[in-house]
C-alpha cells in the first residue's frame, strides 16, 4: 500500500508540475462547476428533444439522483478514509503547484471526477442511439474535468481514478434503472 501511494504521489507532482502560468486560467475555468452550465443547457435541451416534457422531467430526476449519489457517497469517503489532499500534505504541498480557490481538508475520493464521470456514462449512454457523437464528447470532458483537479492542486490521480470508477458505475446503473422506470412508467422503450 505504501509502494501505491509514493507511486500516486510520484505521478501527482509530475501531472500537477505540467503546469504553466499561461494554461492556469483554462484549467481554472474547467474545474469550476459553473462554467459547464452551458454544456448542461445543451444536454438539457438533447433530452428534451428526445424525451418530450414528461421525459424530461422524469431525466431530471434521476439526474438529480445521480448527483446526490457520488456527492454523497465522496463524502463518505472523504470523512471515513480522511486521506489529505496534496495541497494540504506536507512534503508534497512544497512541490506542487496550487492555484485552486481553496484546498479542503480531505480529498479521496474526487467528487468532480465521480459526479462528470456519472453523467457522462448516463447522459451519454441515454442520447447515444440519437446523437452518436455525444458518448465520447461526453467522457472526453469528464477526462479534462478530472485532470483540472491534478492540474489545480487538490486532488492525487488515485482520488481522480477512483471518482471515474465509482461515478462510472453508477451513471451505468442510473441508466439502467432509468430504461427501466422509462418503460414501465411511460409503456415504452427508448
Amino acid at each position: 500500500m505504501n509502494q501505491l501511494k509514493e507511486l500516486d504521489y510520484e505521478l501527482y507532482l509530475f501531472l500537477n508540475n505540467l503546469g504553466s502560468e499561461t494554461w492556469d486560467p483554462f484549467w481554472l475555468f474547467l474545474t469550476n462547476k459553473w462554467s459547464s452550465i452551458p454544456l448542461y443547457a445543451f444536454l438539457l435541451f438533447l433530452i428534451f428533444k428526445k424525451f418530450g416534457l414528461k421525459g424530461t422531467l422524469y431525466t431530471l430526476v434521476a439526474v438529480t439522483l445521480l448527483i446526490t449519489a457520488t456527492d454523497q457517497l465522496a463524502n463518505v469517503f472523504k470523512h471515513g478514509f480522511e486521506r489529505l489532499r496534496p495541497c494540504g500534505q506536507e512534503g508534497i504541498m512544497e512541490q506542487a503547484r496550487f492555484i485552486a480557490v481553496r484546498c479542503g481538508s480531505y480529498g479521496y475520493f474526487s467528487a468532480h471526477a465521480a459526479s462528470t464521470m456519472a453523467l457522462a456514462m448516463f447522459v451519454g449512454l441515454l442520447l447515444r442511439s440519437n446523437f452518436k457523437w455525444i458518448f465520447p464528447f461526453l467522457i472526453v470532458w469528464a477526462l479534462l474535468v478530472g485532470y483540472s483537479r491534478i492540474y489545480v492542486g487538490v486532488h492525487y490521480p488515485g482520488d481522480v481514478l477512483t471518482g471515474f470508477i465509482i461515478g462510472g458505475l453508477i451513471g451505468l446503473l442510473m441508466q439502467w434503472l432509468h430504461r427501466f422506470g422509462y418503460a414501465k412508467i411511460f409503456k415504452e422503450t427508448y
